[in-house]
């Protein structure tokens, strides 16, 4: 996730906001403490520009 962010060039406050989730949330995400639901993991790819059924 961090990498796909990286290359976006999003941080991950923008992430948050658009998610409306808190930015730590996020940290706890790209670091592996925290899982997405499955709602918030298609908003994620979507602003990530990843084809979230097709990607491998």
């Amino acid at each position: 996730m961090k990498q796909a962010r990286d290359r976006r060039t999003i941080t991950q406050t923008a992430i948050a906001t658009a998610l409306e989730l808190p930015q730590p949330f996020i940290a706890k995400v790209e670091s592996g403490e925290r899982r997405l639901d499955v709602v918030a993991l298609i908003g994620l790819a979507q602003l990530l520009g990843m084809d979230w059924q097709n990607e491998q």
